[in-house]
C-alpha cells in the first residue's frame, strides 16, 4: 500500500482522476485504545461499519479483541483475519445454516435473538449445545439518535418474560442487549435503555451474566457535535451499577462508527461547477451513500497549496453516475472560488463509506493510500490545525 504524508500531498503530487480513499491507521488505533482503556467493560467492534482487514488488524493490535459480526461472511472474514478473536454473532435473525457453520466451523458461541423461534433455531443448529452465550435483544427508543434502529429488531417488554426464562434455561450465559440507534447525541439514550433492561430483569426474575449496551456511540460531523464520550461511559456505568445483576454480570458495548469514522476519507476532483453545484468523482453509489440518502453532512476541505481567501459558501454535490439520485444536498462549506480541476477531501468516511461502495454505472475505485496527517475532525485528538478548521467545520 502506498503511503503519503498528507491529503494535500496526494492531491498535488498524484492528481488522481478517480476517487482515492485515504486511510489513517493512527486515528483508528487511538480510538480503539480510548475504548479499551476508558469504557468500563468490554468493547466489541461492529464489523459492519467497516470490514477492511487492515482496519480489523489495527483495532486488534490496539486492544480490541471481541468482534460483533452480523453475517456468515463477516464471521469468515474475521476468523480468517484474526484467528484468536472472539466472534459474537449479534444479528437477531440468522439463517440456520449460518448458525451451524459459525458454531461448528468457527468456534462462535455468542448469539443474539429476540424471539422463541430464533432460540429454537439456534438450539437446533448447535445440536442443543451447553456452552452458549445467548443475548436477548430488547427494543428500546431511538429518540436521541440521528438514525433509528427501533423498528426492525428487539422484543417488547411484554414479550421478554417468557423469552428470558426460556433462554436462561438453554444458555450457559444469559445476556440482555439493545441498540439505541446510530449516532446517539445524548447519554440519556443509554440511561433510558438500561431502565428497560431493569424492568425486564425484574419481571422475569432471572440471573443475567452479560449486559450489552450495543452501539450508537457518536462521531463528530458538521452540525452534529456530541458530548464527550466520557459522559456516555459515566452514564452507562452508573446505570449498570444500579442493576440488580451488576455484581455478577459483564458489561459490553458494540462501537462501530466511533472506532472507524476517523479511519478514512476520500479525495475527489471537481469535474464541473454549475452555480453552487459541484460535479465530483464520487457519490451516492460510492462512499457518499449517507450524504445522498440520509442527508448526512461530512466535513470537507479544498486541497490547494495556497489557502483560498474567498468566503465559504454552501455547495451541493453531484456524483459521477448518470442517475439524478446521485446527489448530495449538503450544504458542504467550501471557498467560493472552487473550480473545475480542484481537489476536495471529504472526511469522516471510515464508518459505512467504504462498506457501502458499489461499482454502479462503472464508477468505482480501489485506490487506497495511507496518510500521516490528522483526520479532519476527531473526538480523540487535539483540535485540528486552524488552517483546516475553518474549511472543515464552519457551518452555513
Amino acid at each position: 500500500m502506498h503511503k503519503h504524508p498528507s491529503a494535500l500531498g496526494v492531491a498535488t503530487a498524484l492528481k488522481p482522476a478517480a476517487p482515492v480513499t485515504l486511510i489513517r491507521p493512527q486515528a483508528a488505533a487511538r480510538a480503539a485504545r480510548f475504548f479499551a482503556e476508558k469504557f468500563p467493560g468490554r468493547s466489541l467492534y461492529a464489523v459492519k461499519a467497516n470490514p477492511s482487514p487492515d482496519l480489523l488488524v489495527t483495532l486488534w493490535e490496539s486492544g480490541i479483541t471481541h468482534y460483533d459480526v452480523a453475517s456468515i461472511a463477516e464471521v469468515r472474514l474475521v476468523a480468517r483475519t484474526l484467528p484468536d478473536a472472539k466472534l459474537c454473532f449479534m444479528h437477531p435473525v440468522k439463517a440456520e445454516e449460518a448458525i451451524f457453520e459459525a458454531y461448528h466451523s468457527h468456534g462462535v458461541r455468542t448469539f443474539s435473538l429476540d424471539t422463541i423461534d430464533e432460540l429454537e433455531k439456534i438450539m437446533r443448529a448447535t445440536n442443543d449445545a451447553t456452552d452458549l452465550e445467548l443475548c436477548v435483544r430488547l427494543r428500546v427508543s431511538s429518540e436521541h439518535s440521528e438514525l433509528s434502529l427501533a423498528s426492525k429488531f428487539g422484543a417488547e417488554l411484554g414479550e421478554t418474560r417468557d423469552l428470558l426464562m426460556a433462554t436462561r434455561q438453554a444458555a450457559d450465559a444469559l445476556g440482555i442487549c439493545f441498540h439505541v440507534g446510530s449516532q446517539a447525541m445524548s447519554p440519556v439514550a443509554y440511561t433510558n435503555a438500561i431502565e428497560r433492561v431493569r424492568a425486564a430483569i425484574v419481571d422475569a426474575a432471572v440471573t443475567v451474566d452479560i449486559i450489552d449496551v450495543g452501539g450508537g456511540f457518536p462521531s463528530l460531523y458538521p452540525g452534529m457535535e456530541p458530548p464527550e464520550l466520557e459522559h456516555y461511559f459515566t452514564a452507562i456505568h452508573r446505570g449498570f451499577e444500579s442493576l440488580p445483576v451488576s455484581y455478577s454480570s459483564e458489561l459490553w458495548c458494540e462501537p462501530g462508527r466511533a472506532l472507524s469514522a476517523e479511519y478514512s476519507s476520500v479525495v475527489v476532483r471537481v469535474e464541473r461547477r454549475r452555480g453552487k453545484e459541484l460535479y465530483i468523482t464520487d457519490g451516492a453509489y460510492g462512499a457518499l451513500f449517507d450524504a445522498a440518502h440520509l442527508g448526512w453532512r461530512f466535513p470537507v476541505a479544498l486541497l490547494r497549496e495556497e489557502d483560498s481567501a474567498a468566503d465559504l459558501e454552501g455547495f451541493s454535490f453531484y456524483g459521477p453516475t448518470c442517475d439524478d439520485m446521485d446527489h448530495m444536498v449538503g450544504p458542504f462549506m467550501l471557498p467560493d472560488d472552487v473550480k473545475v480541476g480542484d481537489y476536495i477531501e471529504i472526511g469522516m468516511l471510515g464508518a459505512y463509506g467504504a462498506a457501502m461502495r458499489t461499482g454502479f454505472n462503472g464508477f468505482t475505485s480501489d485506490a487506497v493510500i495511507e496518510v500521516e496527517d490528522e483526520p479532519m475532525a476527531s473526538l480523540y485528538a487535539e483540535p485540528v490545525p486552524a488552517r483546516r478548521l475553518a474549511t472543515v467545520i464552519k457551518l452555513g
